[in-house]
């Protein structure tokens, strides 16, 4: 997928790549989902063909209706009884968001099988929630209906009859309006849900909590109403079973500290893919995470990595002293993934910068393969050093095409999903970072990676890899030690970050970045304990 245009690819742990909702859905729900719980017509097609293919079928023509539709509920059947949280126990519901707009053709078919399913389940079982838009026209501020109301209407035609009604506006919707929409949508009053505009993400458990969403749902599906709430793991709840009230002043800590910051942090953020923000979505929620547990305000610097390369001055001399002057100002940089040649001296002079000039430095995947092929050229006189995904003729490869990995089809041929990175040294900058474990779990996506045989070189003039795979064949972790914080991994360590636990990495360079890492590791003793700063608020 292009990260231009449909943002960034979200990596599972079993190494499914996704679209960047599932991310949404594990951060804020702290769950650990799998490549099933993305469903494509793409997968529905492949399996209903295959099954066509081995005789399942028995030679009757396939078609959508029964075919397609049985195909897409014995899916979601059969991921729904699938453990997604610590517990490992069965969940007692499973959310489905059905993607697109009612009427699109392409969900034409998920209708069809929803409706179909309902049947089966039975109403007590199925609980159909719509959001609709009620848009605030013109200087009067009137609320209209007529587009929710359209949405509902065709939601019926296709068999479906939604139980609550979640109404966007930029306004909370008054009661006249809501009133309105349960006649025409036949909807009871209270289950029409005023979903408006609120300062942060975290205020919106708060507000579907005021609305009593949570009761409302647990009714209509026989649940207790004493578990409404969500547990979030700041590791201060003695009890989350019977602490609602508490677990739901959980998202009020982290609402009220994301409007009440003491102070600001700003980290530039040098990409490629700068025409889309969603492309680094993961990785600006992990700073954000950082920064609210230090209770800081976030102030992201984008800067374009072709913009700081040597070309540009002469191209577009304005973007380029911009592109420099965003650079230099910032308080912390991060280089995060990204494939392909374009922008990637850019990057690299990012990396040698940030190790001149002493500024915390966080590279991500081809963040740690420009900052290796920095210092392979001006530390050890490499000359052309460089990747073999950008120039396959260099002399000096300290970047290889993984052996395993396919050099002609691109799809499904990375390195993908939660592996282990072996700590090697406890007293390592890493090692403190991730609480002192001496093994760590991160999901990774890459087809490069350092080449092995270099790596006493590096390590010789100062370019440590702390972290490798469980054979020492792969580099996942590289440090300077005689820097404030210049830390690079080959993993992505943004897809486990979450609000009440930020990714180590993340948090380290957010504390480096404000002066502060020397300090909070001296008050948890010597390893950073991420969500501490968190604890004193329970």
């Amino acid at each position: 997928m292009s990260p231009l245009e449909h943002g960034e690819v979200y990596v599972l742990e079993d190494g499914g790549e996704a679209d960047l909702d599932l991310g949404n859905y594990e951060r804020f729900l702290d769950l650990t989902l799998t490549s099933g719980h993305s469903l494509t017509s793409g997968k529905v097609y492949e399996k209903v063909i295959k099954r066509e293919r081995t005789g399942h079928y028995l030679g009757k023509t396939v078609q959508m209706v029964p075919h397609v539709t049985d195909a897409i509920q014995e899916w979601i059947s059969d991921i729904a009884s699938k453990p997604v949280d610590r517990s490992g126990l069965r969940p007692e519901v499973c959310l489905v968001e059905l993607g697109g707009t009612v009427g699109d053709i392409e969900s034409a078919v998920y209708l069809e099988a929803m409706q179909q399913f309902l049947f089966k389940v039975g109403r007590e079982n199925f609980l159909m929630i719509h959001l609709g838009m009620v848009p605030v026209i013109g200087a009067t501020g009137e609320p209209k209906t007529k587009p929710c109301q359209h949405s509902v209407k065709l939601l019926r035609e296709a068999g479906l009859k939604p139980d609550l009604l979640m109404c966007r506006s930029e306004v909370p919707v008054d009661e006249a309006t809501r009133r309105k929409l349960s006649l025409f949508c036949q909807v009871a009053p209270e289950h029409v849900i005023s979903m408006h505009d609120v300062s942060n993400l975290y205020q919106v458990p708060l507000l579907l909590a005021d609305q009593n969403v949570g009761s409302i749902i647990c009714n209509h599906l026989g649940l207790s109403t004493s578990r409404v709430a969500r547990s979030l793991s700041f590791g201060c709840q003695k009890d989350a079973e019977t602490m609602p009230t508490q677990r739901l002043a959980d998202w009020k800590v982290l609402s009220d500290r994301t409007d009440s910051y003491t102070g600001n942090v700003t980290i530039a953020l040098v990409g490629k893919y700068m025409g889309n923000p969603d492309a680094y979505a993961s990785v600006v929620k992990a700073l954000q995470h950082a920064a609210l547990e230090v209770n800081l305000h976030l102030k992201l610097e984008w800067v374009d990595s072709s913009m700081l390369e040597p070309n540009a001055q002469q191209q577009e001399p304005k973007k380029y002293e911009a592109a420099w002057s965003a650079l230099k100002s910032a308080q912390g940089v991060l280089v995060p993934g990204g494939f392909g040649t374009r922008g990637i001296e850019g990057k690299v002079a990012t990396a040698g910068y940030c190790r001149a000039a002493k500024k915390p430095y966080l590279g991500i995947c081809v963040g740690l393969q420009t900052a290796v092929i920095e210092f392979a050229r001006s530390e050890l006189g490499w000359e052309g050093a460089n990747s073999t995904e950008f120039d396959e003729a260099t002399p000096h490869p300290v970047v290889e095409f993984l052996p395993e990995a396919s050099s002609t089809v691109m799809g499904g041929t990375m390195r993908l999903g939660s592996r282990a990175t072996i700590i090697r040294d406890p007293q390592s900058l890493a090692c403190k970072l991730y609480g002192g474990k001496p093994v760590i779990y991160e999901r990774h996506r890459h087809r490069y990676e350092v080449t092995a045989s270099c790596v006493p070189a590096f390590e010789a003039k100062g370019l440590h890899f702390t972290g490798q795979d469980d054979r020492a064949q792969r580099m996942e972790l590289c440090e300077l030690r005689d820097h404030p914080f210049f830390v690079a991994c080959q993993f992505h360590p943004e897809f486990q970050s979450r609000p009440a636990k930020p990714g180590p990495l993340f948090l380290g360079l957010v504390l480096a970045a404000t002066g502060q890492l020397e300090k909070r590791l001296e008050a948890d003793g010597g390893v950073l304990k991420v969500g501490a700063g968190f604890q004193k608020a329970c």
